[in-house]
């Protein structure tokens, strides 16, 4: 059985809060630009699509590791629990209600548009990863590059499914309530868009996308919803990125 959900102190959200925005700020700000020659051209790029990879590895296994310690195991059965990888439970009776899955439909709808509508802060040329699939050398970089292709499916998959969103939506969200209450989402939002060190321009964007996320989580006791939301964002980039590999773009 489960231990119960160890709730966090404003140190301790904040140490986690460090352990994951650190790594990702040092390896898109420091390690890439120091590896980027060894890269040859759009080196950046290259450089930043391995340390970022890497940093979301670690945010994984950061959360293995926290659950870990508080459950005293990582068996599928408890950890699921801790980490409020179950079905959307409904908020008035508390049991599990297949409809509620439908939610996914005006939430990835609203996410998409938002993530439309507001706008980003002025992009580095060399970061801006729609002008550098739109260039030349980033066709030439791409156009049947299976092995980046294949690192940036694993970058994708441990963004929305087993890095951020597992680490706040998963594991903080559900430790922020003892502090914040029926709050903890707003509070989680602020958090993760201010973690966007390493992208700084899409940080205003980001605390709206992130609150679309947080609160149905929280609300229905699921952080399946934040990831499935956050994932049609990954599809589509992936498929742009497949395009580019296939020579179709």
């Amino acid at each position: 059985m489960a231990r119960p959900i160890r709730q966090l102190s404003g140190r301790g959200m904040a140490a986690v809060w460090l352990a994951a925005a650190g790594p990702m700020a040092v390896a898109s700000w420091v390690i890439a630009p120091r590896l980027a020659s060894s890269f040859g051209d759009l080196g950046l790029a290259k450089a930043l699509l391995v340390t970022l990879t890497a940093g979301l590895v670690w945010q994984f296994v950061l959360v293995m590791a926290l659950v870990g310690r508080e459950q005293g195991t990582l068996r599928w059965a408890d950890a699921r629990q801790a980490l409020w990888l179950r079905s959307p439970r409904s908020p008035v009776t508390g049991r599990r209600r297949g409809r509620l899955w439908l939610l996914l439909i005006p939430l990835t709808v609203g996410f998409g548009v938002e993530s439309l509508m507001v706008p980003s802060l002025p992009i580095p040329g060399d970061r801006d990863l729609g002008e550098i699939l739109a260039s030349t050398a980033g066709r030439s970089w791409l156009h049947g590059a299976w092995g980046w292709f294949a690192l940036e499916v694993v970058l994708v998959v441990f963004n929305t499914v087993l890095g951020e969103e597992l680490l706040f939506r998963g594991y903080l969200l559900p430790r922020m309530e003892g502090r914040f209450g029926r709050r903890a989402w707003l509070a989680n939002g602020a958090m993760f868009a201010v973690y966007h060190l390493h992208v700084p321009w899409v940080i205003p964007g980001a605390l709206l996308d992130s609150w679309v996320l947080s609160y149905p989580s929280q609300r229905y006791r699921s952080s399946w919803i934040g990831i499935a939301v956050h994932s049609t964002q990954s599809v589509f980039l992936v498929g742009l990125v497949l395009l580019v590999v296939l020579g179709r773009s």
